[in-house]
């Protein structure tokens, strides 16, 4: 059973049109950018953080011994159309089953995902036989092709003793963690990358971070031997997107700039050429400016954030803004 996709082809086909971009995370921030670049280019790739343990995606990464299929899932159905077929199969892959049995709090699109992986035998092949049935704009590829484990030395935790460093594993443990997490790695650590996500990258005119978690969405991804490497050496320009609000406990108390300098230390040598920011949602943009500059950069401020006043991204207003920022 073989891939539907144009292996080593633009993710749009022949005919596509626009950059080619490389979005990399995962959870609602990777999907809030993807439903943003699918209005902005036919050519996207979505690179996937695959250390999800907690609910749905933890029960099927046990049992199944596969990659946690959620957030792979997530940016499948962002990358949807908006005619009557995209809608209706992004809501059908998202609906999550009630009651109490077996089935109960598992995704449909999870378990999908994970029977098209023991059709095919292929993590990659699967995920395109998904994205072909769904008319996804877009591709999807996982960061490894193994299950990962996120592992972050934490202090702050013992009011007693404050530089006293915790190890906790698991990217629910790291992401409600109260402490300022010191360093962050994944296991296992000789874990490689997936081949088509490094060629991806490789062959991007762009390559977009964020929003999202910053240690276990954002971060995490580039701790994998050859993305990290492929960020930091590919020849398009990178874009950092910064978080509305801080995350409560992984996160709490960062200022936008503070999430910057977090990013330098934990992939020493990246350059960065654009942050995207709203300037609603930043206090101090001089330090700012500076955090971005000390990476490389020049600081974008644009209304980017919904229009309710919720910390999300709205998806017309973060797609002309990076409309401006890739295409100049």
């Amino acid at each position: 059973m073989t891939s539907p996709a144009r292996r080593g082809g633009r993710s749009g086909g022949p005919d596509a049109s626009g950059p080619r971009v490389v979005a990399l995370g995962g959870g609602h921030g990777l999907a809030a950018t993807l439903r943003a670049l699918r209005r902005v280019t036919d050519d996207v790739t979505a690179v996937v953080a695959v250390s999800d343990d907690g609910g749905s995606s933890g029960r099927l990464r046990e049992e199944f011994d596969v990659v946690p299929p959620g957030d792979l899932r997530m940016a499948l159905a962002a990358l949807c159309g908006d005619d009557t077929w995209g809608r209706t199969w992004s809501r059908v892959v998202q609906h999550r089953f009630a009651g109490t049995g077996d089935l109960a709090g598992h995704s449909l699109g999870n378990l999908l995902i994970t029977a098209l992986w023991e059709e095919t035998g292929d993590i990659v092949a699967g995920l395109d036989w998904v994205a072909a049935l769904l008319g996804a704009h877009g591709r999807v590829l996982p960061v490894a092709t193994v299950p990962l484990q996120v592992v972050a030395d934490v202090a702050g935790l013992h009011p007693d003793d404050p530089t006293a460093v915790e190890r906790i594993v698991g990217q629910v443990e790291v992401a409600t963690s109260r402490g300022d997490v010191v360093a962050l790695h994944l296991e296992p650590a000789d874990a490689e990358a997936c081949p088509e996500a490094v060629d991806a990258i490789g062959e991007a005119d762009a390559i977009v971070l964020g929003p999202g978690s910053w240690y276990t969405s954002v971060l995490a991804p580039l701790q994998v031997r050859g993305i990290g490497d492929a960020v930091t050496s590919a020849s398009g320009r990178v874009v950092v997107i910064l978080n509305l609000a801080p995350q409560p406990g992984e996160t709490t108390g960062f200022s936008p700039q503070r999430h910057l300098e977090v990013l330098a230390e934990q992939a020493p040598g990246l350059r960065v050429d654009t942050v995207l920011a709203d300037p609603d949602h930043v206090t101090d943009v001089a330090a700012l400016a500076a955090a971005t500059a000390a990476l490389g950069g020049h600081l974008v401020l644009a209304r980017v954030a919904a229009r309710d006043g919720a910390a999300r991204h709205d998806a017309d207003l973060l797609a002309s803004a990076l409309g401006g920022v890739l295409t100049t």
